[in-house]
Order: C-alpha cells, then sequence, then structure tokens
C-alpha cells in the first residue's frame, strides 16, 4: 500500500512540474483553414523540432544523468547498482548526443541524400 502511494504521489508530482511544457506546446501550430501555406508547415515542423530538442529531450538527459549519478552513489559497493548506474549515464549521454547531432540527420538527409534546396531550419 505504501509503495502505490508513493508512486502515486512521485507521478503526480512529475505531472504537475511538466504542465509549464503542455502550455508551450500549445503555439505549436500557427495557421487553421484556408491561411496554411507550405512555409507555414514548414515553419509549425521547427517549432515541433526545437520544442523536441530543447524543451523536452535535454531535460529528460539531464534527469536521467542525475538519477544514474544518484543509483552509483547509493551502492555503497554493489556491483549491480553501481552498473545500472553506469547504463543510465551512458544511455543519457548518448541519447543527449544523438538529440544534438539530430540537426546535421536532417540536414544530411534533406540536403545531400533528397537534393533539398533551402535552409529547412528556417524557412521563415
Amino acid at each position: 500500500m505504501k509503495k502505490i502511494f508513493a508512486i502515486s504521489i512521485l507521478s503526480f508530482a512529475l505531472l504537475i512540474s511538466f504542465l509549464p511544457l503542455m502550455t508551450k506546446a500549445a503555439g505549436l501550430v500557427t495557421c487553421s483553414g484556408a491561411d496554411c501555406t507550405i512555409n507555414k508547415f514548414f515553419e509549425m515542423l521547427v517549432k515541433i523540432y526545437n520544442f523536441l530538442v530543447l524543451d523536452i529531450a535535454t531535460p529528460l538527459a539531464i534527469i536521467a544523468l542525475i538519477v544514474g549519478a544518484i543509483f552509483m552513489l547509493v551502492s555503497a559497493g554493489n556491483p549491480n547498482l553501481h552498473g545500472t548506474g553506469k547504463k543510465i549515464i551512458y544511455a543519457a549521454i548518448i541519447g543527449l548526443a544523438l538529440v544534438f547531432c539530430s540537426y546535421l540527420i536532417i540536414n544530411f538527409i534533406l540536403v545531400d541524400m533528397l537534393g533539398f534546396k533551402g535552409n529547412w531550419a528556417s524557412p521563415f
């Protein structure tokens, strides 16, 4: 019973902490109906990309780094807990590198492989 209560309190706290992000996501779609053009579509895609990279992925990776470090600190000689903390830290670092390199990956696919002429990251 105590475990379920603790999990529900933690879930509620995480939900409350992500509410500002949910309200920031409300401004991603900039048009509706007949005023939507291809420029507005690319503008929306860039806003979604920036929201996912800067507002979602980066804080989650930082939280994962902190959790992994806490696992390593409280392991007290337990090699399994220390190994779990190491794996969490490695996964967070690799994920953060992929997130920050995603611009290069998208640019490589669009420009070099598909031959897109133009700047996809700022269509304004």
